[in-house]
């Protein structure tokens, strides 16, 4: 089994106390050395989108987030109680269709508002107002990592002024 930390794990790790990351430092070597150990209290997180994510306490309040397949484990995440759980559950692990690289992807959602439309009668001359990337094919989008799933987020929110 591969075993992998990943950059998400390192930066949460950082913002601990000195204790809390050494307990952090030992759970993952025990886990390293031995992934099914029975002294480790793993979780499947129910409310996480990704089915892989499970929780693995390291002492009464810090957890341990890990994304745990039959051929990888992959530390994800580390924080107290809530945060760490908060994390697991906006996020999932995909692998990206065109660069094949592994993402960690924040899933957003979106509230939509009921607008009603102002009509302008003329607008100043030479302005429109286009979406910034309406010329960039899907194809290219992906290829600069866009995840498949924000392609109609980033053509909807990248409108700006252009002059032509």
């Amino acid at each position: 089994m591969d075993f992998r930390i990943a950059e998400t794990f390192t930066d949460s790790l950082a913002r601990l106390t000195g204790d809390e990351q050494k307990a952090v430092k030992t759970t993952a070597f025990d886990q390293q050395v031995n992934p099914a150990n029975p002294g480790m209290s793993f979780h499947k997180l129910d409310k996480a989108r990704d089915k892989n994510f499970w929780s693995v306490r390291v002492s009464l309040d810090i957890r341990l987030i890990v994304h745990r397949t039959t051929q990888s484990f992959l530390l994800c995440f580390v924080g107290h109680h809530d945060d760490a759980y908060d994390w697991a559950e906006r996020r999932k692990i995909e692998i990206h269709p065109n660069t094949g690289a592994v993402q960690i992807v924040e899933i957003r959602e979106r509230v939509e508002e009921i607008t009603i439309p102002k009509y302008v009668e003329h607008q100043p001359r030479g302005l429109t107002s286009a979406p910034l990337f309406a010329a960039v094919a899907d194809g290219d989008l992906l290829s600069w990592g866009v995840p498949p799933e924000w392609l109609p987020d980033v053509r909807a929110t990248a409108k700006m002024g252009c002059w032509h």
